[in-house]
């Protein structure tokens, strides 16, 4: 689906100069306790190509930069695909063409993808950015577990933060200079959710924690049961 929303601006979570969750690009430390994750993610066979796709998908204001670089930092400096590079003003949800010819199909044939990142700020594609076919690649944003994308992927992790809280924690971080930005983007994810799911699809339930996240595979869990805890 595709939606136009009129406030020009970074989409939710952005700044013209990146993410804008705090800590998205890491501290000293930041990944301490994710190698376990990490090297359970290392062990899944590939899945498109000769890289493992894993998918870190949640509401907008929800963690998902901030736990991603964490991740990738875990794996030894795994690349990360941002999808608001992919998405843009008119077309937030309207970027699967764009993932499929300019990061898919290349890596799926183990070559390094090539993908024009939107500019949020002048409203077009920047120059190509390179995506190399590593052994573990995260996918991070809003519908990194469409249905399109799902067979593609070795893994889908899904930040556990409800809509409202996730929506409310991302206004206040970004400011009132976002607000009907935000009031267009938040129609448009219930819109996309609802006809494209991602949550129902989850291997991984990730939920932020004091100190650092904690995290389970989406099952029943046994009797007594605890989840596993990994401090930053």
């Amino acid at each position: 689906m595709s939606a136009a929303v009129p406030a020009p601006g970074p989409p939710p979570g952005r700044s013209p100069a990146g993410p804008g969750d705090p800590g998205a690009s890491g501290t000293p430390g930041a990944h301490c306790g994710l190698g376990a994750l990490a090297g359970g993610l290392r062990a899944l066979p590939p899945s498109c190509g000769p890289v493992r796709l894993v998918a870190v998908d949640g509401h907008a204001g929800s963690g998902k930069s901030t736990f991603a670089a964490r991740l990738a930092a875990a794996l030894g400096g795994a690349p990360v695909l941002r999808l608001d590079d992919l998405a843009t003003h008119d077309e937030l949800f309207g970027w699967t063409g764009r993932l499929r010819e300019q990061v898919l199909e290349r890596l799926s044939r183990g070559e390094a993808a090539e993908y024009h990142p939107y500019d949020w700020t002048s409203r077009r594609f920047a120059p190509p950015r390179r995506l190399p076919p590593a052994p573990v690649v995260l996918v991070e944003g809003v519908g990194a577990g469409r249905r399109a994308l799902r067979p593609h992927l070795a893994r889908l992790l899904w930040m556990e933060r409800p809509p409202e809280e996730s929506w409310r924690r991302g206004r206040h971080r970004d400011g009132p200079g976002q607000s009907t930005f935000w009031d267009g983007w938040t129609v448009a994810e219930t819109r996309h959710f609802a006809h494209d799911p991602s949550l129902p699809f989850a291997d991984i339930l990730v939920r932020e924690c004091r100190g650092g996240y904690e995290w389970r595979p989406r099952r029943l869990p046994a009797v007594g049961e605890e989840p596993i805890r990994h401090s930053r």
